[in-house]
């Protein structure tokens, strides 16, 4: 039973940190392999929060019509294809409207660029709403906690 015991206290002193008391003063060795798999799940944990399901991010697009007619609809979204083809158009139907929507924008400020553009094209208005939004962020771009 002792051998156990001490083969378990060996075992989670290899994963966990050893720690190591002499009189008065206690000094914990923390195995390096640790830091690693902590910084690992944070990256993780980093893209979890900002994604909404499906593989899809939490960000936002902008709105340029919503209406019940189906063929106003995907002629706005050609237009919006044409004059905007650098970004993704999408046709949304929620009953009863079908809405066109563009753009996979991770935050506010890049979506507020394209709305002033757009504003020019459809002055009845265009909005940003917030959607899930196909993204692949890089290292660098996910939040510091």
């Amino acid at each position: 039973m002792k051998g156990l015991l001490s083969a378990i206290t060996w075992f989670a002193g290899c994963f966990i940190g050893l720690s190591v008391k002499a009189a008065d003063t206690t000094i914990v060795v923390k195995d390096p392999r640790l830091e690693v798999l902590s910084q690992k799940q944070r990256v993780i944990n980093q893209k979890l929060s900002m994604m909404a399901g499906n593989g899809l991010y939490k960000g936002f697009r902008i709105q340029v019509i919503s209406t019940n007619k189906r063929e106003e609809a995907m002629r706005i979204k050609s237009e919006v294809m044409s004059n905007f083809p650098e970004h993704k158009a999408y046709t949304i139907y929620q009953s009863p409207n079908f809405k066109v929507r563009i753009g996979n924008f991770i935050r506010r400020e890049e979506a507020d660029k394209l709305k002033i553009l757009l504003n020019k094209f459809y002055p009845q208005g265009v909005y940003i709403v917030e959607d899930a939004v196909e993204y692949n962020p890089r290292e660098d771009e996910l939040p510091v906690n």
